[in-house]
């Protein structure tokens, strides 16, 4: 249950003075929900400023600065209506003992100005003021009033994140009215770390800040930022462990790996194992083999050789008498791990199926029945692999690649089907540590970090846009002595008020050079669409793919080596590095071209020269991180990894470790939350809506 103090912050946004069902629709975009209905009041309260503006300074008409806001007090000399019907603005002209200021206002309707500003009258206004012909003016003023009321113009004004149709004037008040709301709550930090780190009352944070009196206060080392961030951290922290322990509760099932079928498929490697692929499976058998469930991160930069340490992991499970699953994102990946996988494992024989949600009719009832009887040990596949009607006659290990769109609740409903299989979890997006404490701290971790051997590094420029037709030669000429390219494009399709060059746009302009030749691949298309494109461009029936980022991620085509990647300055950097690692897989010296419309952004020449500079995709995610902010890091804006309303990864990352010792502490110390501070831990959890954990504390 709740604990009824957060009652009025969980009360719906409707619930305040002023929020009707128009005000509310606008609150709903603001919020991205449905309806305001799903709308609360600690939605605004976590609606922080994120600027202000400033109109403490006063410095005489004749001294504005341009474009600045500043705040005058005059006396109103005259009025200037636009003549008859005439598009001219309306002025008032007003001194003060350094010189003249005309207030313009557009489209005026009615008398309401004379009321306002009435001659003779000494007034105070604010706004920025524009220099024309050495002749101050102000346009459309944010504030004016009577000198008797001046001390209604606010001074220091918070600027919120605001939706077309929202003002400011009627957010704040909104935000006023949630505040008034907020309860002294119970306090959840330990004694000494307050002290330590100077934090106040949560209470007092929330209250400081959304009432910012300089920029210091929006500042993200301000004392209250700092102690809410670590709130937030902690609640999330508390919340994986909480998951971790009750996951640890179902005891793992030991798995002995005999080296029967996984010694054969060693030997038949064209490859050898690099040191750290051997270290990486060292490790996951030895998690399989102890009593606890194996929950295991494996990072590994774009062809660091991930799959062949999953399949060793799959192979040990099948060794000891049981069933493996790998699931893939997306229905491409599920059917090309199926190829690489079935080819690897051939000297093992063992039996592998592929089933996606493609999979249909009668083909689709014997894979679910070899799957029920134990007669497939692999089985590859989408998210279809653990809907309802997937039953297992005994699955020890699932792997899961590109875990981030995989969230903890996903593991979570896996284990609530009464399946509490090992877990292997692989990512080819390099994860900076913080980040990996933040969304993924209930798992251990394995790095690959060198790439097999006989990989040849990418040699990658950029070039702008205008110097496309020297690619589109060189293209020519490397087509012609069989080798085969990628162009990606940004999007599907041309729309007006985009510059970019759309992928179909690209590809008609490419065939009619290349001809058959160039193919086409991109989101809109449907599955078997797809794979016809990818097949014809692996068998060397085109040559040139033309595609949108639907090939990011592990599509597998050896012999390609010319990754051409236009409006470069679009992407993120884990992106284009996710790209770039579609080609230099062969034995071929590969190139990488990014292409770029200038003029560049600060941000967008750094994402590009990091990218000339290295292809240690770790270091590449560090700098990503410094960039972009972990919010878009993991595309986390819709995968359901933290996205955080008040901490930042850069900024806190200090508190990040601090809260993860102190989650381990509490819980090692309180696993049912039931001491003081236990209780008040709960508030925070539901807080911060968290409170999915507490409901493992009851089953538990």
């Amino acid at each position: 249950m709740r604990p009824a103090l957060l009652d009025p912050l969980f009360a719906p946004l409707s619930s305040l003075p002023g929020i009707g069902p128009k005000l509310g629709d606008l609150y709903a975009r603001l919020f991205g929900q449905e309806s305001v209905e799903d709308c609360r009041v600690v939605d605004l309260v976590f609606h922080f400023p994120h600027s202000i503006v400033d109109r403490r300074n006063q410095p005489g008409i004749a001294n504005a600065p341009p474009g600045v806001i500043v705040t005058i007090t005059g006396r109103v000399d005259r009025h200037q209506p636009p003549p008859g019907r005439s598009n001219q603005p309306y002025r008032v002209f007003l001194h003060d003992e350094t010189g003249e200021l005309a207030l313009t206002f557009f489209r005026v309707k009615g008398n309401w100005l004379e009321k306002a500003l009435p001659i003779d009258e000494t007034v105070v206004v604010s706004g920025k003021v524009d220099w024309f012909n050495g002749r101050p003016s102000m346009v459309h003023p944010d504030y004016m009033a009577r000198l008797g009321e001046a001390n209604s113009v606010p001074l220091v004004e918070p600027v919120h994140g605001l939706t077309a149709g929202l003002t400011s004037r009627v957010l704040r008040k909104s935000v006023e009215a949630a505040l008034a709301r907020v309860p002294h709550l119970p306090e959840w930090i330990d004694a000494t770390l307050m002290q330590r780190q100077g934090f106040s009352s949560a209470f007092d944070a929330f209250h400081r800040m959304h009432d910012p009196r300089d920029e210091t206060d929006l500042d993200p080392q301000a004392p209250a930022r700092r102690r809410l961030a670590y709130d937030e951290f902690l609640a999330g922290q508390i919340s994986l462990a909480l998951v971790r322990q009750r996951l640890r509760k179902v005891a793992g099932r030991p798995v002995t790996a005999t080296g029967a079928l996984s010694r054969p498929v060693i030997d038949a490697l064209p490859f050898s194992l690099t040191n750290s692929q051997a270290t990486a499976i060292a490790e996951v058998l030895k998690d399989m083999a102890g009593e606890q469930r194996m929950l295991r991160l494996l990072q590994g930069d774009v062809g660091a050789g991930k799959t062949a340490v999953a399949l060793m992991a799959m192979l040990a499970a099948v060794e000891s008498g049981g069933q493996a699953v790998l699931m893939a994102p997306t229905e491409i990946l599920a059917r090309q791990h199926f190829a690489t996988l079935a080819r690897m494992a051939a000297p093992a024989g063992v039996t592998i199926d592929v089933l996606t949600g493609r999979t249909k009719g009668r083909e689709r009832d014997a894979i679910l029945e070899r799957i029920a009887s134990g007669e497939t040990q692999i089985v590859i596949g989408t998210h279809a692999l653990f809907q309802d009607n997937v039953a297992y006659k005994d699955l020890v290990l699932a792997v899961v690649d590109e875990q981030h769109r995989f969230g903890v609740h996903q593991r979570l409903r896996l284990t609530a089907k009464g399946i509490s299989p090992h877990m292997l979890v692989m990512t080819a997006t390099p994860i900076p540590r913080t980040l990996v404490l933040a969304a993924f701290g209930d798992m251990d971790v394995s790095k690959l970090t060198e790439k097999p051997a006989g990989r040849k590094p990418i040699q990658t420029v950029v070039v702008p846009q205008e110097r496309v037709g020297d690619i589109v030669d060189r293209l020519r000429a490397a087509l012609a002595e069989g080798k085969k390219a990628y162009w990606i494009c940004p999007l599907v399709e041309e729309t007006e008020e985009s510059e970019l060059m759309s992928v179909e746009e690209r590809h008609a302009t490419l065939a009619s050079i290349f001809g058959p030749a160039a193919g086409l691949v991109h989101g809109r298309m449907s599955g078997p669409e797809k794979d016809a494109a990818m097949l014809a461009f692996k068998s060397g029936e085109t040559r040139l793919l033309v595609a949108t980022t639907v090939v990011e991620v592990g599509v597998d085509v050896p012999d390609a080596s010319i990754m051409v990647i236009e409006h470069a300055e679009r992407f993120g950097l884990a992106q284009l590095h996710q790209l770039r690692g579609r080609v230099g897989r062969g034995e071929e010296a590969s190139s990488c071209i990014l292409l770029y419309k200038g003029p560049l952004s600060e941000n967008g020449r750094a994402r590009l020269s990091i990218l000339r500079e290295t292809e240690d995709g770790f270091r590449i995610a560090e700098e990503d991180l410094k960039l972009r902010g972990e919010g878009e890091l993991l595309g986390t804006r819709q995968s359901g990894t933290p996205g955080f309303l008040v901490a930042s990864l850069e900024a806190h990352g200090d508190l990040l470790e601090i809260a993860r010792k102190d989650a381990a502490y509490l819980l090692e110390r309180d696993p049912d939350l039931t001491s003081e501070r236990g209780e008040a831990i709960r508030t925070l959890l539901y807080l911060y809506r968290r409170d999915e954990a507490i409901r493992f504390l009851r089953a538990g």
